[in-house]
């Protein structure tokens, strides 16, 4: 029996991402943002339409303000790649907490067991509305590893929640009249 998340472009509706680098170095092009684009390949490969892609720099303030920016009106998954550590400016999940509704802890926890590394993140997943927020680590590695980590279940997340918060015309939803 096939499910969902093994063919994600199967369904009708696209499954749609965007991709939030968290750097001071980028965004002050000290260094190059390889993360970004390694996560985009990989989603695309993966049968998702990113549809967008930022920068900011560290910091809980910035990291709220662009989540909140790329979520606004979009229904999909928005990954964030840095600023998930120990690092004094690494506040990643403290701007993510700020504007999530409801926490995922699974997706985190599971993004943490891929490595000896990943008990060092501190990354959390939760949903804004219609968009699954997930934090992933800044190096190109650990990115993609964790990102992996729970691949097979993401159009799953993400179609229960566009498809559950605003049926899509033509479905088998019944007219209520209202």
């Amino acid at each position: 029996m096939a499910h969902a998340h093994d063919h994600p472009t199967d369904d009708k509706a696209p499954l749609l991402a965007k991709i939030l680098t968290v750097s001071d170095g980028v965004v002050h092009g000290t260094r190059d943002d390889t993360s970004g684009p390694i996560l985009e390949a990989h989603l695309r490969a993966a049968g998702w339409d990113v549809v967008g892609r930022a920068v900011t720099e560290d910091g809980a303030e910035p990291v709220a303000e662009a989540l909140s920016e790329l979520s606004d009106g979009f229904h999909g998954l928005l990954v964030t790649t840095g600023g998930t550590g120990f690092g004094p400016r690494d506040r990643t999940p403290e701007g993510t907490r700020s504007v999530i509704d409801r926490e995922a802890p699974g997706l985190a926890e599971a993004m943490r067991l891929v490595s000896p590394l990943g008990r060092l993140s501190r990354a959390v997943a939760g949903t804004r509305g219609t968009v699954l927020i997930v934090n992933t680590p800044g190096s190109s590695k650990g990115c993609v590893e964790t990102i992996d980590a729970v691949l097979d279940v993401l159009a799953h997340a993400v179609r229960l929640l566009v498809d559950n918060a605003d049926p899509h015309p033509g479905t088998d939803a019944p007219a209520t009249g209202r």
